[in-house]
């Protein structure tokens, strides 16, 4: 059997690539640490590292157990949490991850708005993470719900997704910008703009220099290549830029009741581009109050079935 403190000593070494540094990492002298890896991989018939004199590597198989390590150890301190929270007497709670978006349009806030009006007493963590990262959050358990921009794929063994919005989005521009008041835009007048690329929360984990797919992609076909210029991770920072005078950029139309005043919005029923959200979630051990989680926002209402809303002694919360 495995021991979970093996484990960890493995986890500490092989992200220092050092046992010295490790050791003062867990507050344990170098001589027990190197014993103790040594009997993980005598256990396993595995080598985990290469050593040498300068340094300690992970081999091919020991990048691979690590990663199966971590996602163990990360389940192991939820079942701790679990077991201190039902010791307190506590219901739990949820751990929901989320794109930048989901929190500007309103998906999420509305969506906690009705859970707590059904679990006042409902402990909720949020994270704000890339989509790719949510997805293996939920695969690793460390997430309940996922809020991402790309669902997990139709064949996924592991997880399933509903669209929860399709947001439209509307063309913003600087108060005096050349177009703002043009009677009719064409793909003609789009072409010679300098842009913004607001990805809405998601150019993380992507090449730098390389605009959004999505945006580009709908740019191409309503008839022109866009002339990106500047690069921003979430729709609130290109707003602003727009109001600098910067560029023109497309952002979310529920965005438009905090748009500056020097700022202009103007729809452009040709151009077929919206930004949608996807709730995600682990096909298989559903608790209840994450099945409540998902209803509230798979069905955008305060409809709540009442198994949903009934407390479960399963529900628990990241450490």
């Amino acid at each position: 059997m495995i021991d979970l403190r093996q484990l960890r000593y493995f986890v500490a070494v092989a992200e220092e690539e050092h046992v010295g540094r490790a050791a003062e990492r867990l507050h344990i002298s170098q001589s027990p640490l190197s014993r103790q890896i040594a009997q993980l991989e005598e256990v396993l018939g595995l080598t985990l590292f290469e050593r040498t004199q300068q340094r300690i590597r992970l081999t091919v198989d020991g990048r691979t157990f690590l990663a199966e390590t971590k996602a163990l150890l990360t389940h192991a301190r939820r079942l701790e949490s679990l077991g201190k929270r039902l010791g307190r007497g506590e219901e739990g709670g949820l751990c929901i991850g989320y794109v930048e978006n989901a929190m500007h349009t309103s998906v999420l806030p509305d969506a906690l708005k009705t859970l707590r009006a059904v679990r006042h007493d409902l402990h909720i963590a949020l994270y704000s993470q890339p989509s790719h990262e949510q997805l293996e959050g939920l695969r690793q358990r460390s997430l309940d719900i996922a809020l991402v921009s790309e669902p997990p794929a139709d064949d996924d063994p592991d997880l399933l997704a509903a669209l929860v919005l399709d947001d439209a989005m509307l063309l913003a521009m600087p108060e005096h910008h050349p177009l703002a008041h043009k009677a009719r835009l064409t793909p003609e007048d789009l072409q010679s703009a300098q842009w913004i690329s607001a990805a809405g929360g998601q150019l993380s984990g992507r090449q730098p220099g390389l605009a959004d797919e999505g945006f580009v992609a709908a740019c191409m076909r309503a008839g022109f290549n866009p002339d990106v210029h500047l690069e921003v991770a979430e729709p609130m920072t290109a707003l602003r830029l727009v109001g600098a005078g910067l560029g023109i950029a497309m952002l979310q139309k529920n965005l438009r009741s905090i748009a500056p005043e020097n700022v202009v919005l103007r729809e452009v029923p040709w151009m077929q581009y919206t930004t949608p959200v996807w709730a995600a979630w682990h096909r298989i051990n559903l608790r209840p109050l994450v099945a409540m989680a998902r209803e509230v926002l798979v069905k955008g209402n305060a409809t709540i079935s009442a198994e949903a809303t009934a407390p479960s002694p399963a529900d628990d919360v990241t450490a």
